[in-house]
C-alpha cells in the first residue's frame, strides 16, 4: 500500500483528502500543524501526530520515520502565527528558513517550505490529486437565482480577487453595488467575509478565486460550512467561486445554509 503524507491545518478539506486518499488505497500518515484540527483526522489515518508548523525538523523526522515520500499540505494555516507569538517557538531549520526569506508573502513562504522539504526527499504534490470531485463545475448550486445586479458584483468581485491573488495578498473580496467593501489579506476569508459584509450593511456578495499563475500544490481556495455562517452572521446574499480552481468542502450542507438563509452561490468561469 502506497503512503502519502498530510501536512493538516483547520478545517474539514484534510479529512476530505484523507477519506479520498483511503478509499483509493493509500495508507494516511497526518501531522496537525497548528491547534484546533478537526479530531475525525485521526479515525481515518494510519498515523496522527500533533507537530507545530514552527518545528520544521520534527515534522520532517515523523514523515520520514514513516517511510513517507509524497505529501500533501490542506487546511488552513494563517500567517497570523508569525506574528502573534502564540502556539510559535521555532525550531532552528524554520528559523533558518524565515531569516532568508526575502518577503513573508504567502507564495514566497510556501514556496520556500516546499523547498525546504524536498532537501529531505518530500515531493509536495497538487493540493487537488484526491480531490477534484470537490471542484464544481460552472453553474448555479443554489434554488435562488442570482439577480442581474448581483451577477454584476460577481463578476466585479472576481475581477477584484483575481487582482490581489496576482498581487499574493489574498483571493476574497467582499463587494456591494460595484464597491469593494474589504479585500482579504492576513486576517483569512472568515474574517474578511464579516467586516465587509459589516460594512455593506446586507445584501453583500463575497467572490472567492485562485491566484492567476496559482500553484496548485498549496493555498488553493476553499470554501466550505464557515464560510457560509459567516456571510450568514453579517446579511450577505451571494458567493460566487470559481469553475475547476476553488474547493467546495461540505457540499451538501453549505448549499443547505444558503437555500435556508436566501443566499445564492454561483459557479463563474
Amino acid at each position: 500500500m502506497e503512503k502519502i503524507g498530510l501536512l493538516a491545518g483547520i478545517g474539514r478539506l484534510p479529512v476530505e483528502c484523507a477519506v479520498a486518499a483511503k478509499s483509493l488505497g493509500y495508507e494516511v500518515y497526518a501531522v496537525g500543524l497548528v491547534p484546533g484540527v478537526d479530531e475525525d483526522l485521526k479515525a481515518c489515518t494510519a498515523g496522527y501526530k500533533d507537530i507545530s508548523i514552527a518545528q520544521l525538523q520534527s515534522v520532517i523526522d515523523y514523515l520520514k520515520e514513516n517511510d513517507i515520500k509524497k505529501v500533501t499540505m490542506l487546511g488552513k494555516v494563517t500567517k497570523e502565527i508569525l506574528y502573534s507569538g502564540q502556539h510559535v517557538q521555532p525550531d532552528l531549520r524554520m528559523l533558518s528558513l524565515i531569516f532568508t526569506l526575502p518577503d513573508r508573502r504567502d507564495d514566497t513562504l510556501m514556496l520556500s517550505f516546499v523547498a525546504e522539504l524536498a532537501k529531505d526527499g518530500l515531493e509536495a504534490l497538487d493540493q487537488t490529486a484526491l480531490i477534484k470531485p470537490l471542484m464544481p463545475e460552472k453553474g448555479i448550486l443554489t434554488k435562488r437565482q442570482p439577480t442581474d445586479a448581483e451577477i454584476k458584483d460577481m463578476r466585479f468581485g472576481m475581477e477584484m480577487a483575481r487582482e490581489i491573488g496576482r498581487l499574493d495578498i489574498g483571493q476574497t473580496a467582499v463587494v456591494k453595488q460595484l464597491g469593494v467593501m474589504a479585500l482579504e489579506a492576513i486576517e483569512g476569508t472568515d474574517a474578511c467575509i464579516r467586516r465587509g459584509g459589516e460594512l455593506a450593511r446586507g445584501g453583500a456578495v463575497v467572490a472567492k478565486v485562485a491566484k492567476p499563475n496559482q500553484d496548485f500544490r498549496f493555498d488553493v481556495p476553499a470554501v466550505g460550512t464557515t464560510t457560509m455562517e459567516s456571510m450568514i452572521a453579517v446579511g450577505a446574499k451571494a458567493l460566487v467561486i470559481e469553475a475547476g480552481r476553488t474547493l467546495l468542502v461540505d457540499r451538501k450542507k453549505v448549499i443547505e445554509l444558503a437555500d435556508a438563509n436566501d443566499i445564492t452561490i454561483a459557479v463563474m468561469e
